[in-house]
């Protein structure tokens, strides 16, 4: 149970560095990072490019990791007790 709660551990450590990289990277009012990889050839309708896309969906894939870690560990957490 030790080694998985290891593995949970460093996965959460990964996904929570990644995440805030990838938080930092999507575009905010004016514009963001992902301009730089494409984002910014996005129409004036406001519909996002295909960078802007990708990195929407790369980050829910990473939260829900990360959620799903966090979950996992409190779960071990809490019947490692019993």
């Amino acid at each position: 149970m030790e080694i998985l709660q290891f593995i949970l551990q460093v996965i959460l450590g990964i996904t929570s560095l990644l995440l805030t990289l990838l938080i930092l990277l999507h575009k905010g009012r004016g514009g963001g990072l992902s301009d730089m990889f494409g984002g910014g050839m996005s129409s004036a309708l406001g519909s996002s490019g295909l960078a802007e896309r990708n990195l929407n969906r790369f980050t829910v894939i990473l939260a829900l990791a990360w959620f799903v870690s966090i979950v996992a560990l409190g779960l071990i957490t809490k019947f490692q007790g019993i």
